[in-house]
């Protein structure tokens, strides 16, 4: 039990980049364990989950859209697309909130994946290629392209010399329009799909508007309908809320005193140093 709270609350204090890496690696691994113990093939399990190429098998699943973005055709594929969207976190969440990191993240893979179809059902050329779209690759694109297009003249260091993100940005998608023709046809018209979302987000942003806002909402409408807790109705009268009140924030610094002794007691000895009641208790207070 001990090791369980340990995995939770190192996953809780996790930034939300980092927890999508997490799910995107613990994905990969559960299902190769999966192919190897059952004995199955390596598809068998992944093409429920990945994005069909028809419109008709994408209605029959309509869930791949999104759930195609946490398959991964190989290690090196899984390795690629996480070690960017750590990097491209890094400077997104610098300055925007997890919220719209996950507008973008995710609308950024229905964009990939929307595009996907549309080229697959559209243009002739494409319907003798018969291959599903898996990867996070849309998704990671559209958080790259976000950055890049919202701080295009920042520059980052990239080996032994300084780039503008722009550079980068346009080498991306240049990448991925010349290798349309060439490999790997879908995932590139994928990429452009999440590339394209990154791109109107951050200049719509820039003009003060959120297209994710819509998004964000449905989010928070999801979350609400597994929350249990119930807000119970307002009866008491105004003497008793400012009592309820001032309770409720004395229980607030005597809870925020805690979490301060418990985090300085880390920053002196360590997180093993904790008892099992003091990772308990600051698992709780993270999940808050």
């Amino acid at each position: 039990m001990s090791i369980t709270n340990d995995i939770k609350y190192k996953f809780s204090t996790l930034n939300i980049a980092e927890k999508i890496i997490a799910v995107n690696v613990v994905i990969f691994i559960l299902n190769a364990l999966l192919v190897f113990f059952l004995q199955l093939s390596s598809d068998s399990i992944s093409r429920w989950f990945e994005l069909p190429k028809s419109f008709f098998g994408f209605l029959m699943q309509p869930w791949s859209i999104v759930t195609y973005a946490f398959l991964h055709a190989g290690l090196m594929h899984l390795l690629l697309n996480m070690l960017m969207l750590y990097f491209s976190a890094r400077i997104f969440l610098n300055l925007f909130s997890k919220t719209y990191f996950l507008n973008v993240y995710f609308l950024g893979a229905i964009s990939g994946g929307a595009l996907f179809l549309l080229s697959y059902n559209v243009f002739p050329v494409f319907s003798r290629v018969d291959s599903p779209l898996v990867g996070a690759s849309a998704a990671v694109m559209a958080i790259l392209i976000f950055i890049c297009t919202y701080l295009p003249n920042q520059e980052v260091r990239v080996i032994f010399f300084n780039l503008k993100l722009w550079y980068i940005g346009a080498a991306f998608v240049l990448l991925d329009l010349v290798q349309i023709p060439i490999s790997n046809s879908g995932g590139h018209i994928a990429h452009l799909g999440g590339s394209l979302l990154g791109f109107v987000y951050a200049k719509k942003l820039q003009e003060g508007t959120d297209i994710g806002a819509w998004f964000a909402k449905l989010l928070s409408s999801i979350k609400n309908m597994f929350n249990k807790e119930k807000k119970s109705p307002l009866k008491t009268v105004h003497k008793q809320k400012q009592t309820s009140a001032s309770k409720s924030k004395a229980s607030k610094n005597e809870h925020q005193k805690q979490i301060d002794a418990i985090l300085d007691k880390i920053s002196k000895s360590g997180y093993d140093s904790l008892s099992k009641e003091e990772k308990d208790f600051l698992f709780k207070a993270g999940k808050e």
